[in-house]
């Protein structure tokens, strides 16, 4: 539900990471945010969440009252976990609403 979402703590870089059961296969990466000016998506292919590389970082558009939808695709990318750091933002706070990753 894109009206439950998580809050950073108002200072930056803030980060989350989302893990897998298993080593999957991602095609997509899609988020919903609201005030992240830029964001890096890093993964990792270990056991535990360490070992991360980085995949994509970008400056997000600001769209003042409305959701940011951005989408990144990932061709032949595997992770176990992905590691989202929002690294500067257009306030002091930002929220995250929806994260997907598609793939196998």
């Amino acid at each position: 539900s894109s009206e439950t979402f998580w809050t950073t703590t108002g200072m930056f870089p803030q980060e989350f990471i989302i893990a897998f059961p298993k080593c999957v296969k991602i095609s997509k990466v899609a988020i919903q945010c609201y005030l992240v000016r830029t964001l890096r998506i890093e993964r990792s292919t270990s056991q535990e969440p360490v070992g991360f590389e980085q995949c994509v970082e970008k400056d997000l558009q600001h769209a003042e009252g409305q959701l940011q939808v951005e989408e990144f695709p990932l061709p032949d990318f595997q992770a176990t976990y992905l590691r989202f750091i929002i690294k500067s933002a257009f306030d002091h706070f930002v929220s995250v609403h929806r994260v997907v990753a598609e793939g196998t």
